[in-house]
């Protein structure tokens, strides 16, 4: 019986997609730097943490400007200016006058302090209670807070208080912000501040992985020879320390997450006795997501850029013999 080849079968092979492949690669190279990282617990612990330490002070300034900001509740009450009134002034065009102010575009609201109330308020307040109640009459005027509109500019600010200061009912203005916009100007100081220090900091951070990257190529260079020996090209023996670089700032930039946390930690005792001498509340703002999530891409980058940089650089001085 004669045997017969069948020439339409089709013998199945076995394939991976590019895709695949290039990710088996890649996680290879990953967990092998890991393990690179691990065998030198002590240097690259070091490391990781003059990262920390580097990627920490400007996120901990950070956190300082923007509890700064928002302790008290904002800002919003410390642009209200008052209006003392002449004392000849009555209730009812106190009021009138009160209506025609809060009438202005520039003017989000205005509040009424009678002279009454602004007795009452002082007895409770000083002290003196028993005393004031020997006057035989009140030497308080009436007052209003006026609150400006939140568009209004400096210059406009300053027209508004004039304007209202001319009014014949009025005796004085009491203005209160220059304070506020001193200790604002002196956040946008440190602001600037921030930003110098951390791209500062930023380039010693890719020194100083760059430098580690070099030396590891250096003690790395009769086993990249090798490699290229046998064909590998300089993306394949790059990778590697690419993952180094990447592994480096994910963990200095997790450290310092850390460390930030445990500052803060660490003052919130201190800020509840403070908190509680002045019969207050204070609550520290942490980090958020999105701050969190820049600290950590930022190291990660400058791992992974560090890295780059010096593996190519380095790349094409080594060819085999």
């Amino acid at each position: 019986m004669a045997v017969t080849r069948n020439s339409d079968a089709v013998t199945p092979v076995r394939s991976s997609s590019a895709f695949s492949i290039w990710l088996t690669r890649h996680a290879n190279s990953s967990v092998g730097a890991l393990g690179h990282l691990s065998r030198q617990p002590f240097s690259s612990l070091m490391i990781v943490l003059v990262i920390a330490v580097t990627l920490a002070l400007p996120a901990a300034i950070n956190v300082v400007v923007k509890n700064a900001q928002s302790i008290s509740g904002g800002w919003e009450n410390a642009l209200d200016f008052s209006v003392y009134l002449r004392l000849d002034v009555s209730v009812s065009e106190a009021e009138g006058i009160a209506r025609l102010i809060g009438q202005r575009a520039d003017v989000e609201s205005v509040n009424l302090v009678t002279a009454e109330a602004a007795l009452t308020e002082f007895k409770d307040q000083s002290g003196f209670g028993a005393a004031l109640d020997q006057l035989g009459d009140n030497p308080l005027p009436h007052a209003l807070v006026v609150r400006p509109s939140p568009g209004n500019t400096d210059a406009s600010l300053t027209l508004l208080q004039e304007e209202i200061g001319n009014l014949p009912e009025s005796e004085l203005v009491q203005v209160d912000t220059e304070w506020v916009q001193r200790f604002q100007a002196i956040l946008d100081i440190v602001r600037q501040a921030i930003a110098i220090g951390s791209a500062l900091l930023g380039i010693a951070i890719v020194v100083v992985i760059g430098n580690t990257i070099r030396l590891d190529i250096e003690n790395r260079r009769e086993e990249i020879e090798v490699t290229k020996l046998i064909g590998a090209s300089n993306a394949f023996v790059r990778r590697p320390f690419l993952w180094t670089g990447f592994w480096y700032g994910l963990l200095g930039g997790s450290l310092a997450l850390v460390l930030v946390q445990y500052g803060l930690y660490l003052l919130k005792d201190p800020l509840a006795r403070l908190a509680g001498l002045y019969q207050g509340n204070i609550t520290v703002a942490a980090l958020d997501l999105n701050e969190s999530s820049v600290i950590i891409g930022a190291a990660v980058f400058l791992g992974l850029f560090a890295s780059w940089i010096t593996a190519a650089r380095h790349m094409r001085r080594i060819e085999p013999r």
